[in-house]
């Protein structure tokens, strides 16, 4: 599918030919364009380009830029750099940055404590559905955060774990583990 038909899915523009009411390719290309230059995405300049041709990075720009083009005033991002590389991961912060800089509201859920700092401002981690926390950014430092998100206690009780599994087949003393 083309950027433009994936731009207007579903309310394609369309002009008059006759009695008939035709897809208007040329007006939606134009715009699809125009929304995702909007946020800084100048790679994309043509609207009958294939969408499976764009990187991951160009696709979520791509799909944030129809929302905001269709009035979305709440963007909900589910792992939107999961399956990117570094390069790409960075432009689609900037893309969701550049929304919030545009007043839309934002729920950004990753599992990438970096990504979460750089663009977030309130955060809630989940552990099994439950709130496990509810703050700021500034209230928490970055090794605070991966903690309770890797599970805490649960992490130092595996690690020990581990170490004592480890000790075993080596031949020597496991370590006095210390969970506090």
């Amino acid at each position: 599918m083309s950027i433009g038909r994936s731009f207007f899915v579903g309310v394609e523009p369309t002009r008059k030919w006759g009695p008939f009411s035709i897809y208007d390719r040329k007006k939606a290309n134009e715009i699809a364009v125009k929304a995702v230059q909007e946020f800084g995405i100048t790679r994309i300049d043509d609207g009958d380009r294939l969408v499976g041709g764009l990187s991951g990075g160009e696709r979520q720009s791509l799909a944030i830029a129809r929302a905001v083009h269709f009035g979305a005033r709440v963007l909900i991002l589910d792992e939107p750099t999961a399956a990117l590389g570094v390069k790409e991961a960075a432009h689609v912060l900037r893309i969701v940055l550049e929304a919030r800089k545009r007043g839309l509201a934002v729920i950004f859920i990753t599992h990438q404590v970096i990504h979460a700092l750089t663009v977030g401002d309130h955060f809630a981690v989940l552990i099994r559905g439950a709130l496990a926390a509810d703050f700021r950014k500034g209230e928490k430092t970055r090794e605070e955060i991966t903690d309770l998100m890797a599970g805490g206690e649960a992490m130092a009780e595996l690690e020990a774990e581990i170490e004592s599994y480890q000790a075993a087949h080596e031949g020597r003393a496991p370590p006095v583990a210390d969970l506090r």
